[in-house]
């Protein structure tokens, strides 16, 4: 049986993961987990994350209904970090489109690849 602490993480007690589309593989954003985080998602199939500026648990969509359901969780090869894949409700990032990397670098300038989905 998986043990959530034989992942590293580091000296806060957290560990990146990576949620993506399970359907599409597009990379959808970065949070932190907690042992606690990494054992409620497996246990719930809700994605719950630990907030750093909050210090508590995240579940994905509590509030904004844009839910992250789990598909399955990996451990990368250093198990210091984890993808989580998902079935993504609505946006995932928190500024209302589909991916927090909406952002790209491009000829030395920022450029802003994606809008706010409606």
């Amino acid at each position: 049986m998986f043990d959530p602490l034989s992942l590293k993480y580091d000296a806060a007690g957290l560990i990146p993961a990576i949620a993506q589309d399970a359907a599409s593989g597009e990379v959808l954003m970065m949070a932190w987990m907690n042992a606690d985080a990494v054992a409620r998602t497996l246990s719930t199939g809700r994605v719950t994350y630990w907030s750093r500026s909050r210090s508590s648990f995240w579940i994905k969509g509590e509030s904004s209904g844009h839910v992250q359901t789990l598909v399955e969780m990996r451990v990368d090869c250093d198990r210091d970090c984890l993808l989580v894949l998902v079935d993504q409700t609505g946006p995932a990032c928190h500024t209302n489109r589909r991916s927090c990397f909406y952002t790209g670098i491009r000829d030395g300038a920022e450029v802003v690849l994606t809008e706010p989905m409606v």
